[in-house]
């Protein structure tokens, strides 16, 4: 069992929703359920079914070490990637060019493109103006005032309006 907290509880709530929609348990797999078996989300408190386990692994071996271990460094390659498509577009970077870099690489769809019209304001969306005051509202007109009786939890009450 795994505690269901953020992000294995919506792993969890994601497996379930496809086994009640394929009527049959782990018939899918969600990839992500796969990473739990996988070993790719560290070691879970208490061994993984075994069956389910073999069947995402297909013959491969689980992550024993930790998973981040696993991954190739890849900054110094995308420093160089960034410097050079900065030189080649004539995009001047930030005196720390780290910023940039980190820019990039964790927003690589939208992150050369901020970085080549950042002084560009025309380039943005424009801000939102401030809305003009709008005159405050006139104040409800008062209910009808008279006589009545409440009664709040069998205690009856006489209100005067």
């Amino acid at each position: 069992f795994i505690p269901l907290v953020t992000p294995t509880s919506q792993i969890v709530g994601t497996q379930a929703v496809l086994n009640v929609l394929t009527g049959e348990r782990y018939k899918t797999i969600a990839k992500e359920t796969a990473g739990i078996l996988k070993g790719e989300y560290g070691h879970t408190p208490v061994p993984v079914n075994a069956a389910l386990q073999a069947r995402v692994l297909e013959g491969g071996a689980p992550v024993t070490c930790r998973p981040a271990d696993l991954l190739k460094p890849e900054l110094a390659e995308l420093e160089a990637d960034v410097r050079r498509q900065a030189q080649e577009k004539g995009i001047q970077l930030a005196g720390n060019a780290i910023d940039d870099v980190l820019t990039v690489a964790l927003f690589p769809q939208i992150g050369l493109k901020f970085l080549e019209n950042r002084h560009n304001p025309a380039a943005f969306e424009p801000l939102p103006q401030a809305e003009a005051a709008q005159p405050a509202a006139a104040p409800a007109k008062a209910a009808a005032s008279g006589i009545y009786t409440v009664e709040v939890e069998g205690k009856a009450f006489v209100v005067k309006v």
